[in-house]
């Protein structure tokens, strides 16, 4: 059954009252005020909330990549992360103490569109290292060289959990660099997928506006968090997004609305239990940060087995992304094949 004219009208006016408020909270704190990057630059933009754990590793990631313009959405960092971001060139920071629960979207759509309109952007976390086939060859510059001349607006991406082959518990006090060393194993047997744009991915509103590639898509779940906590965690996402005429950059945490999805999809290497990461649980619960309810599932799990390890006789060592093509997790494309060859030509 459709809204009724009031329930609209509520709608309408709640929208307005949260771009306000939005509006009201905003804050530059760093950086170019407005778009810098050139046209062929990619822009990553990240939420980051107490993030200094993480950045050392990930600025030096990134740029390898070939990033060259960063732009920080802070919600009300006490750690650091603030001036450690302002000791990095090309980079910009935004801030607002709103509740990240109601108000992440927004945030990542605004940085956007301020920042890196008709430019691409590369929406990450803190604690997510994206890679793609031929990176090391042809960096961000050749991959959305490729997606340009296909006319492709977005890649998806599939995220893989990274874990040590031990007890959680023992990773707790490293430094991210080492647990990213360590963290060499992941698991891929609990994976279910389903059709893109199927009502059960709790976002088809925004996938069915998409248009995908010869042979489809599909949005993948669960994985070693589904197998060992039961969560329903989603591990399919636009990270890197053209972001032009039409196009409704990250409207979801995992999706961007009215793009092309191209043939070939990257990887985002996942690191949600570097550091303490039962501690971090418990204080988004506290300060209610977000109401899905694997967190608290999840840290109960965790608090009930202290040694804890995601390790099983499942796990892959060291996959790498031509495995993970073999073993179906990810797309490939012999287009873009075709391209890296003549790249290296």
């Amino acid at each position: 059954m459709g809204k009724t004219f009031t329930q609209k009208l509520a709608g309408r006016a709640g929208r307005i009252a949260h771009r306000a408020r939005f509006r009201t909270s905003l804050r530059h704190l760093h950086g170019p005020a407005h778009r810098s990057a050139a046209p062929d630059q990619v822009v990553l933009i990240a939420l980051v909330r107490d993030g200094a754990y993480y950045l050392d590793v990930f600025f030096d990631h990134y740029r390898r990549l070939g990033v060259s313009a960063f732009v920080f959405f802070d919600n009300g960092s006490a750690d650091g992360t603030i001036d450690r971001i302002r000791q990095e060139p090309d980079t910009a920071v935004l801030q607002s103490a709103l509740p990240w629960l109601q108000y992440e979207n927004t945030f990542r759509a605004y940085a956007a569109d301020r920042y890196g309109r008709d430019r691409w952007c590369l929406f990450a976390d803190m604690d997510e290292l994206f890679d793609f086939e031929g990176s090391p060859a042809v960096g961000l510059g050749g991959l959305t060289r490729y997606l340009t001349q296909q006319g492709y607006t977005a890649l998806q991406a599939e995220m893989l959990e990274m874990f040590p082959n031990g007890p959680l518990s023992a990773a707790r006090g490293l430094p991210y660099a080492d647990a990213v060393q360590s963290f060499r194993f992941s698991d891929i047997s609990a994976v279910r997928a389903l059709p893109y744009s199927s009502e059960d991915t709790g976002f088809a509103y925004y996938l069915r506006q998409n248009a995908l590639p010869p042979g489809g898509a599909q949005i993948l779940f669960g994985g070693v968090r589904g197998k060992v906590f039961g969560e329903t965690c989603c591990l399919s996402k636009h990270p890197l997004v053209f972001n032009g005429p039409d196009v409704q950059a990250a409207v979801h945490p995992h999706a961007s609305a009215r793009v092309r999805v191209a043939d070939v999809e990257g990887l985002i290497r996942h690191y949600k239990f570097a550091g303490d990461s039962l501690a971090r649980d418990l204080q988004i619960q506290a300060e209610t940060v977000s109401t899905h309810g694997e967190d608290r599932q999840r840290s109960g799990v965790m608090q009930a087995q202290p040694d804890l390890s995601l390790w099983s006789p499942e796990a892959i060592k060291d996959a790498e992304i031509a495995d993970l093509q073999r073993r179906g997790f990810l797309r490939d494309s012999s287009a873009y094949r075709t391209f890296l060859a003549g790249e290296a030509a």
